[in-house]
């Protein structure tokens, strides 16, 4: 299949598409033949997208609702449904942030960053994720949906000055793996992109970080899109469960939490003075030759 007809006859629902990394994956997934939902809260920018895949000679509509509820996800799926007759892909990129120290933290920032990235991803994969069971257990045979999720570095690393956006990119890693266990039988399968680009939540760390005239910008947002366009087509599909760290030119994948050490105690329970003892053991070595018992060194 040529490459401008990869998504050829896929429909697909992309959540933050009004600017940034969302709005790349929205016009790309298109120009790849994906007829394309773009949900963004701000109307001026959604319709901005659509208007500018029409004039490409693609198909698009917009779609308002705030995906962070469960009302607003079951809208813009059944939406979609509706517009395209199906729902294909899943990309689900809406985010905020709302940095701040751990003990500087107010409720309303917690909330905020929790209920849009956590929440959103959830309930809109939970309606995407009855469409296509139901369309399975009717008998329809050969479904095949698409989740990428939006993670973080921030979530597999747990940055300072995130914890709201770290526990909700982090939850979104695990959430992934989950998702694609609990889907697979329907014809789904479901990764996950953890993106280094220049987007409004990045553009003080990254703003600056402009390439050399005619020389790659790995920083592009537009850089990430051809990753998805991947993962939700049909060449990909004995990949899931998985988390991509996704740059400029480089792709990374990424493993989740594995044993590094293990101490046992000959059959006894355990008291202070038994794992203080065998501490050094548990924690190894690093190549320092000193004992790995944290950042607190």
């Amino acid at each position: 299949m040529q490459t401008d007809q990869l998504l050829l006859g896929r429909s697909a629902l992309v959540t933050g598409a009004g600017r940034g990394i969302g709005r790349e994956e929205a016009l790309y997934l298109a120009k790849l033949g994906a007829q394309v939902m773009v949900n963004d809260v701000d109307t001026d920018l959604s319709q901005e997208v659509v208007n500018e895949i029409t004039a490409a000679g693609g198909s698009a509509c917009r779609n308002n609702s705030d995906i962070a509820t469960w009302a607003g996800a079951e809208e813009a799926v059944s939406g979609a449904v509706r517009e395209f007759g199906q729902l294909d892909v899943l990309v689900n990129n809406a985010g905020i942030i709302r940095d701040t120290m751990s003990f500087s933290m107010n409720e309303e920032q917690w909330d905020d960053v929790i209920r849009v990235h956590l929440k959103g991803h959830a309930a809109c994969a939970h309606f995407a994720g009855c469409h296509w069971r139901d369309r399975s257990k009717a008998g329809e045979s050969g479904v095949s949906g698409r989740i990428v999720n939006t993670a973080s570095e921030s979530g597999l690393y747990g940055l300072a000055g995130q914890i709201n956006y770290a526990s909700a990119k982090a939850g979104i890693a695990a959430m992934t793996v989950v998702l694609a266990r609990e889907l697979h039988k329907y014809g789904v399968t479901v990764n996950a992109i953890a993106p280094r680009a220049r987007t409004r939540m990045t553009e003080s760390v990254l703003g600056s970080l402009l390439p050399e005239e005619g020389a790659f910008d790995e920083w592009d947002p537009a850089n990430i899109a051809p990753v998805v366009a991947w993962l939700v087509s049909d060449e990909s599909n004995r990949i899931t469960g998985q988390v991509f760290v996704v740059n400029g030119d480089k792709v990374h994948l990424m493993s989740g939490w594995h044993r590094v050490g293990r101490i046992e105690n000959s059959g006894r329970a355990w008291t202070v003075d038994d794992l203080q003892a065998k501490s050094a053991e548990l924690f190894g070595e690093h190549s320092t030759g000193r004992p790995a018992m944290g950042f607190g060194e």
